[in-house]
């Protein structure tokens, strides 16, 4: 359970508000925080189980935005496209934010501060490419 507590801006009189909800699922999902180190070639190796497909990553603190991975855009690394989730602007690419998917995580590659400031915690969301503990079995 949560609580929305007494602040305005999520919880006004007569409003009504969605809250999305989610949870780790082994083989997945995988739904944590990581600490940035501000390195624009070793960054944090985020451990997720699987090869992600689709990640979401939000700095904590700060304005920065929300933004989006993805291997069906960038079919290998390094992934240099993202979407912002909170904006509706066009696709972005750049040299500044890559990002690698591994077979069992992801790992920043770069200073950007919306996924890799020194210090800065980060919550993230990662779904899987193929999902589930033995998807390749046969």
């Amino acid at each position: 359970t949560f609580s929305l507590g007494t602040e305005p801006s999520v919880n006004w009189n007569a409003e009504n508000y969605v809250a999305y909800c989610f949870h780790s699922v082994e083989g997945f999902s995988k739904i944590g925080k990581y600490t940035g180190n501000g390195s624009a070639t070793e960054g944090p190796f985020i451990y997720t189980g699987f090869r992600p497909d689709w990640i979401l990553i939000k700095a904590l603190s700060g304005a920065e935005n929300w933004v989006i991975y993805d291997t069906a855009r960038d079919t290998y690394n390094e992934l240099d496209s993202v979407l912002y989730a909170n904006s509706s602007n066009a696709e972005f690419s750049g040299t500044t934010v890559n990002t690698d998917a591994l077979s069992n995580g992801f790992k920043p590659r770069d200073t950007w501060s919306a996924i890799n400031g020194s210090g800065t915690t980060y919550i993230y969301m990662a779904f899987a490419e193929n999902p589930f503990k033995y998807s390749n079995a046969r």
